[in-house]
């Protein structure tokens, strides 16, 4: 299929921000319209080309870490090492994305769609050093080499994650990171915490629109040297001055001047309200 789900009927209910508010995004209601045209670049038309060759330049790295990783996750959880799940790529085309797993096997036939909460139980010990170190991300080159990724880009989400939660409808500009093809990692992956609520991804957001728009070989360079200072242990607002990437500030009024206000319906607010 190539575009994303239906929003289900049920609204589902803005969670708290997870993280410090930023009143500049939280003000938006969901009804603001996000208009932003990714134009061609000479980059974008040879990215493909350069993950290719990047990712066949890691493999000699990134095998005997996979094949340690998996080692680890057989004798130490029952089930697959291996797991595969639906994701959202470019333009909204559906793709099998694999990872190490690092939760226990088939733990949302109890839990059912949730994202990752800190201390979350269903996460393995040897899993908490894999999703730490970002080594469960790794067999994602595979999805590099067959055109379905890139190694920078915004985060592949479930297409039943954005039905359940209704990303499209509560996260204003949600449907234009698939302008470009989901990466590996990316600006808002180094620079903010993994998703747990609405307000997080709408954080998330904002920073993935600064990337389609500002896509290039030297920011791309930089964000895959960002996270591998990340799997380091180095904190997001030191990344962010050693790699020179752009702040609040700057993402947040490149996505202001995108933003067309959209009057509520009957007077009554259509969206998230400020944290």
């Amino acid at each position: 299929m190539s575009t994303l789900l239906t929003p289900p009927v049920r609204t589902p209910q803005p969670s708290p921000a997870s993280d410090d508010s930023w009143p500049e995004i939280d003000r938006l209601t969901a009804d603001a319209v996000v208009d932003l045209a990714a134009g061609p670049t000479w980059y974008s038309a040879v990215k493909v080309l350069f993950d290719y060759v990047a990712a066949l330049l890691l493999l000699p790295v990134a095998l005997p870490l996979i094949a340690l990783a998996a080692l680890a996750i057989k004798l130490t959880s029952p089930g697959p090492v291996f797991y595969t799940q639906t994701r959202l790529g470019l333009n909204g085309r559906w793709y099998k994305i694999l990872k190490l797993r690092t939760m226990e096997h088939n733990c949302e036939a109890k839990t059912g769609i949730q994202w990752s909460q800190k201390g979350d139980a269903r996460i393995t010990p040897v899993g908490k050093l894999l999703r730490k170190t970002h080594l469960d991300e790794l067999p994602q080159l595979w999805n590099v080499l067959t055109g379905d990724m890139s190694l920078v880009g915004p985060r592949p989400e479930r297409p039943e994650v954005i039905a359940a939660k209704g990303l499209e409808r509560l996260v204003p500009g949600y449907r234009h990171r698939l302008m470009v093809r989901p990466g590996v990692t990316g600006l808002a992956q180094v620079q903010l915490p993994a998703d747990t609520d609405i307000t997080s991804v709408r954080y998330k957001v904002v920073y993935d629109l600064y990337y389609v728009e500002h896509q290039s070989l030297t920011l791309d360079l930089r964000l895959i040297l960002a996270t591998l200072a990340k799997a380091a242990g180095l904190k997001p607002g030191l990344i962010r001055r050693l790699f020179v990437l752009p702040g609040r500030r700057t993402v947040a009024t490149l996505f202001r001047t995108k933003v067309v206000e959209v009057p509520p319906v009957g007077g009554c607010l259509g969206g998230l309200q400020p944290a």
